[in-house]
């Protein structure tokens, strides 16, 4: 899968594999921690990581052409990763948090991706894909806003799997995504298009009311409808009728 660097300390296993990543790290390459000190997720938002949750980011290339999809794609590949090592029902929130679907209960969020951009020395794109997922993080570590809003891998099961077990699922996940880019597209983007979060429901985008998600459009972004006109979402804090 590629070189591996492991901490049990560090403060951004992304900020370190973007260094490694514009050195010409080759793809698969990882850096994982078990906590971080100053982890960080989309929108420059902080990422709490306490112990008990993986922490890895992965180096990949993928197609040029459709490296809008890549977010997406990570997390719904990963959701498919992650639902053969413990009995949940996981969806994905546009561009790439993945939801815990638990019956009456509010999806909650399981685990979320950071995609960074940079070039390597080559000057070819390379992606550095972070990723925290709990598996079995104490929710009471995490911020008071978040804790009722999380979910953990170790819900539901007699024995939670290992970190290195998810370790192993969350870099195939980033390597199948990337490969499924450049090669077999159609099957990626349907698998995006059913792991999407709230088709047929009313979402906001930078706390404005922004219209009813109807799904994907040829780029990755998000489609909405509000009134007799579709929208397309690129970038912004999307929520899905309260879900964060």
């Amino acid at each position: 899968m590629g070189p591996r660097e492991f901490y049990e300390e560090i403060d951004s296993t992304q900020d370190r594999a973007l260094v490694l990543a514009r050195s010409g790290a080759p793809d698969g390459t990882r850096v994982v921690a078990r906590r971080q000190r100053r982890g960080r997720g989309r929108l420059d938002h902080a990422w709490a990581s306490p112990a008990g949750g993986l922490y890895v980011s992965v180096v990949v290339r993928t197609a040029v052409e459709r490296l809008s999809w890549f977010p997406i794609a990570l997390g719904a590949r990963l959701a498919s990763e992650l639902e053969t090592l413990a009995p949940l029902a996981l969806a994905v929130k546009w561009p790439n948090d993945l939801l815990v679907l638990s019956g009456d209960r509010p999806a909650r969020k399981l685990a979320g991706v950071l995609v960074d951009r940079v070039e390597d020395a080559s000057g070819r794109p390379v992606e550095v894909a972070g990723i925290g997922i709990n598996v079995t993080t104490d929710l009471a570590a995490l911020p008071a806003e978040l804790r009722s809003r999380s979910a953990t891998l170790a819900e539901g099961t007699g024995g939670p799997p290992s970190l290195d077990a998810v370790e192993e699922a969350a870099v195939r996940g980033a390597l199948a995504a990337a490969s499924e880019l450049g090669g077999g597209f159609s099957e990626i983007r349907a698998l995006c298009e059913r792991r999407l979060f709230g088709v047929g429901r009313r979402a906001s985008v930078d706390g404005v009311p922004a219209g009813t998600i109807e799904g994907l459009g040829p780029d990755g972004e998000l489609l909405l409808r509000h009134g007799s006109h579709r929208v397309a979402i690129r970038t912004g804090d999307v929520r899905v009728d309260g879900v964060a």
